[in-house]
């Protein structure tokens, strides 16, 4: 049976396929080293770009989100007289209790002072009799002069006489002071109304002891409650905006769903040094007697702005050891930060005072770590976005 025989591979063809074997390899090695090195390059741009923070940014809002100030407020009357005696002694009676309403003049108790009486009755006493010691000496001294021509008198007792006439009549004008003043006096046992008003206040009764003069607890309080006072304290940044004549709405507790109008009628023009606000009136009609003295008041001042305050979301607003900041995007897409002051804090919005400008570009919520300069990319806005509202608790809100 005849053997098959293989030639044998020449060195030549040998050559040739280890030299293709070699390329073969050194080109997957060249591959290989690229791939990786454009995958290398891939990676750092990727790491580089998500090391550039995405942000979202707002505009500084114009618009005024609240024309008010909310301020709680006192209600007085717009006149209050606590009443005193002016005699002292015990009380005899009294016709007027707390609610009642008076006028102005009427007798509303009446003081009954024994000591006052007797001193009166020895006044009229002693001017009686001063008044007759004048008349007296005004008689010795008209007989004297008749005796002048026939020299039974000197002028020295003329003149003697003539001072004691004058002694004697100062005498008579003393005892009448003295007199009208007792009567005066004896006038205030009864205690009258200074005008028309409501008794607010009384703290005495019959047969009470009633010592002369203003210290102590008042008899009684009368109010004038037909015109009411109120007081607020307004604070330092918004007394420009409040105006003398500007409206103003009150709401008090009793009256949960109902709201009175007020004007403002004056300022202290002054700060007060601890609370750095100042105090101002207002006017409250209350003619039907709804509204009571010495009550709380909520208090919504109309404020009149020159310009409108800027506003930004609070989370926007950093504080740190330099203080309040906002970070904003310039034209280059880098972060600059700028310090602002707040005029008021609405709670999701805040009203700034000072640092920003209507074309400002601030970021809604700056991340950690972020510096002056450093680039930015803004996010792109959302196809169902909407711009943020306020709601209507934080837009009335002072």
């Amino acid at each position: 049976m005849p053997t098959e025989t293989h030639k044998p591979v020449s060195r030549a063809k040998l050559g040739m396929f280890a030299l293709a074997a070699g390329a073969g390899l050194v080109f997957a090695v060249v591959t290989g080293i690229r791939a990786r090195e454009d995958s290398d390059a891939k990676l750092k741009e990727w790491t580089d770009d998500q090391a550039i923070p995405t942000v979202a940014v707002i505009s500084p809002d114009a618009k005024a989100l609240s024309s008010t100030l909310d301020v709680p407020g006192r209600l007085e009357a717009y006149y209050r007289a606590p009443i005193f005696a002016r005699v002292s002694g015990y009380l005899k009676s009294w016709s007027a209790d707390i609610g009642a309403p008076v006028k102005a003049g009427q007798v509303i108790a009446e003081i009954e002072a024994p000591d006052l009486d007797q001193q009166l009755l020895q006044a009229r006493a002693d001017l009686t009799s001063a008044q007759a010691s004048a008349a007296l000496s005004e008689a010795t001294l008209n007989r004297r002069k008749t005796l002048i021509a026939s020299n039974f008198v000197s002028m020295q007792e003329i003149d003697e006489r003539t001072a004691d006439l004058n002694n004697k009549k100062a005498a008579v004008k003393s005892g009448q002071a003295n007199v009208e003043r007792l009567e005066a006096l004896a006038g205030y046992k009864k205690i009258t109304a200074p005008f028309d008003g409501v008794v607010t206040a009384r703290d005495t009764d019959v047969g009470a002891l009633i010592n002369a003069g203003g210290g102590g607890t008042p008899m009684f309080v009368i109010s004038d409650i037909k015109k009411l006072r109120v007081y607020v304290n307004v604070p330092q940044n918004y007394v420009p905006a409040v105006k003398i004549g500007a409206k103003a709405t009150i709401s008090v507790p009793e009256y949960p769903t109902r709201g009175f109008e007020a004007t403002v009628e004056a300022s202290a023009q002054s700060v007060d040094v601890a609370s750095g606000t100042t105090r101002m009136l207002l006017g409250l009609d209350n003619s039907k007697s709804e509204l009571m003295p010495g009550g709380y008041a909520s208090v919504k001042l109309n404020l009149q702005r020159d310009s409108k305050p800027l506003y930004i979301p609070a989370s926007a607003v950093l504080f740190d050891q330099n203080g309040l900041r906002v970070a904003t995007v310039d034209a280059d897409n880098k972060v600059k930060f700028r310090s602002v002051t707040i005029a008021r804090d609405l709670g999701r919005n805040i009203e700034l005072g000072s640092g920003l400008t209507v074309g400002d570009r601030v970021i809604v919520a700056p991340p950690d770590g972020l510096a002056d300069g450093d680039p930015v990319r803004i996010a792109g806005p959302k196809k169902d976005a909407k711009p943020e509202k306020l709601s209507a608790a934080q837009d009335g809100k002072g």
